[in-house]
Order: structure tokens, then sequence, then C-alpha cells
């Protein structure tokens, strides 16, 4: 099994830090390339030309080599919502139909659609957050539902935030290829952690951050796009989407028209020289370890919390049905709030989520950090 990477962080023995599926802490060697690329911008003339390019593309095939893509296909963007407006711009959804959408989803993958519902003539539907925590049952159900309007599209998330739950992709996919339906997933709290393979899987989109689980700075994310839709137009008009527009030529306009892959996605002012490296770095650590090795490591984790509360009146999903590296309990109402502060004056760090607990180690926590967690909250339940 992998290893506790704690030696890789700056995180103190006393700090027991379990709530990656918000932010994650930055390894060291992603903090000392972001002093560097400080002094980089600090003294713009030492940059070579091919310098920004270069980060541009080692950040794209990283973010490609975590979901198996070409990175041709992986566009540079700020944030999932830049990805999904992107594809609703490049998407035309029937009058008619419906755009699926999960109960309590984050806001990302819901509003867009919802913007775009009445003006465009289709329905958003909301699949409920079910009570048994099997949301693929649940999706499954909305998709192939008898006398429903036709499925357009479905817009979610592989792993919901709020209790964990975790959809079968491979299931999905299947059920809405088979109504000739799109897929949109937002990799959020899944990409680095859970196997995602777009060769395999032929999603539309697939979107992710690396603010979480992929261990980098806020405000870098990635598009991929499938070469079906690689022809649209982008969200925003750039000179580095179109062919030849640059300032050493002799004429600025050369060519105006787009580059032939998701490359014309990317976002404007991209030139991070900051955030850019340190996204690469983060991904490319998460990569040379591996899901199934990252995986198996905080679904121990998890396991050995949900044996450690199992008595203390929480309730928690199956095991099967949650992602292995985010424990949601739920707590008697009202709780969840005041343990969460409870908790962080003990140094405790987990997260309030719609009245749940939500814990989520990442590769630096260890036996010591559960096993520290079990112990305050059974204190402050029992007392």
């Amino acid at each position: 099994m992998l290893s506790s990477q704690r030696e890789l962080f700056e995180i103190p023995r006393d700090i027991c830090y379990l709530n990656s599926a918000s932010y994650s802490p930055l390894p060291l060697k992603t903090q000392d390339a972001a002093r560097a690329a400080v002094g980089h911008k600090g003294k713009p003339w030492t940059l070579d030309a091919g310098f920004a390019n270069r980060q541009h593309e080692r950040a794209r095939t990283a973010a490609a080599r975590l979901i198996n893509a070409d990175p041709a296909d992986i566009a540079l963007i700020p944030s999932v919502s830049y990805g999904v407006a992107t594809a609703a711009k490049l998407l035309t959804i029937p009058r008619g139909t419906r755009v699926l959408v999960l109960e309590n989803d984050h806001s990302s993958p819901v509003l867009e659609w919802q913007a775009r519902a009445e003006a465009a003539g289709f329905t958003v539907e909301t699949i409920r957050q079910p009570d048994d925590a099997d949301w693929t049952s649940a999706v499954l159900a909305a998709i192939e539902r008898l006398g429903a309007a036709p499925v357009a599209l479905a817009s979610i998330s592989s792993v919901h935030w709020s209790d964990g739950g975790l959809i079968d992709l491979e299931k999905v996919t299947a059920a809405l290829r088979r109504q000739g339906a799109l897929f949109l997933i937002d990799a959020t709290q899944g990409a680095g952690v859970l196997p995602l393979d777009v060769k395999q899987l032929d999603p539309d989109f697939v979107i992710f951050p690396t603010y979480k689980w992929l261990l980098g700075p806020y405000g870098r994310a990635f598009l991929y796009v499938a070469k079906r839709h690689q022809d649209g137009t982008p969200l925003e008009q750039t000179s580095a989407g179109r062919r030849d527009v640059r300032a050493e030529n002799a004429v600025y306009f050369t060519d105006t028209s787009y580059v032939g892959d998701s490359r014309r996605f990317d976002m404007g002012e991209r030139d991070h020289f900051i955030s850019m490296e340190m996204a690469a770095i983060g991904m490319e650590m998460v990569a040379e370890w591996g899901t199934a090795a990252i995986a198996q490591r905080l679904a121990m984790l998890t396991d050995r919390i949900a044996d450690g509360v199992r008595d203390l009146g929480v309730s928690m999903p199956q095991r099967h049905l949650r992602a292995p590296h985010i424990l949601c309990l739920g707590v008697r109402d009202g709780a969840a709030k005041t343990l969460v502060e409870g908790l962080a004056t003990e140094g405790i760090y987990v997260a309030p989520r719609l009245g749940r607990l939500r814990v989520s180690p990442h590769v630096f926590n260890d036996e010591a950090d559960a096993d520290r967690f079990v112990v305050a909250l059974g204190r402050r339940l029992r007392g």
C-alpha cells in the first residue's frame, strides 16, 4: 500500500487535516515552485520566448494523463463553471428535451442549464438525493423513466460533494448512449483518485480543477472536449485560439481561423507564470502515485474511521455506494456545524455539508489522524 506522504507537505504533527474535499494543502515542492515563479514575474526579462508555451503544454499534458486523454483534447480554463459555459456554447439542447442534474449538486454543472432552459425551451430535471445514498440507481431511473421527455444531456458530478455518493460512470454512460444523450462530467471530487478513462468511456466533456484532490492552486482547471465537439466557437475570442495572430508578425491578423483542437477553448490571459506550473506539479505527483494506489490508501483511512464511529449513533452510506476518499456522517439535527467548530479547536479539520460531517483524507494523512478524529468525535457526541 502507498505509505503516508506527510513528509512532502508542511503539516505539523498536531494538525489533523481531513478536509481535502474543500482545499488540499500544497506540497513543499509546489510551494518552492511558486516562490521561484514569483521571481520570474518580478524579473520578466529573464524569461525566454518559449517559456509560457512550455508551461501551458506541461500542464495540459499532466491533465490529459490523469484521464487518458490526448493533450490536444484539453483546454486550459480557470474554473469548472467556465468549462460548463464553454460546453453550453457548443451545444444546442433541443426544445422539449430534458437536462438532468443532481439535487444539491455543486453550482457549476447546474446553474448554466437553469439559466438557459426557459429561452431554449428545454427542462432541467433535478434527480432527488436518494435516502439510501444510491445515486447511480437514481440517475439510471431518471434516464429511463417511461413517458418522460427525451434526455438531451446529463450534467452531473462523478462524486456528490455533500454525501460522498459515487456515480457509476460506465452504467450512466451506457444508459445515456441508448437514449442518444450527451454526458458532461464534473470530476472535481474524482479526478486523481478515481479512474476515468475518456478513451474507454467516451464522454462529451470532463471538467476538473486542481485545488482539491490534485494538490494544486485555486483558479486552475481543465476541460476535456471530445473531438466531435472541437469545431465549435470558444467562449472567449483570443489570439492563442487562432492559427496565426501573433505580435511578432509583420501582419498581426495573418490567419484568424481557429486552431483545430481543444486549444481553441483555452481561456484568455492564460500566461499564469505562478499557478500554471504549480498545477502541473501537483497533477504529476498524483499521476506518479497512481489513482489505484491513492484510492486504496484513502479507502483504508475512511474505512478505519467508519468502523470507529459505527457505535456513535451516526449514519453513513454503505461502503459500495460511497467514494473511497470521502466519508459523510449524518449527525443529529443542527449538530454538524457545532461539532466542526469544536473539533477545529483541537486541531482537527473536517467540513459541515448539508447537515453532515464530511471527512476527506488525502495521501498526507495516516492512521493516527483517523484514530484521533474518531476519539475526538466520540468524546463530543457522548458528552
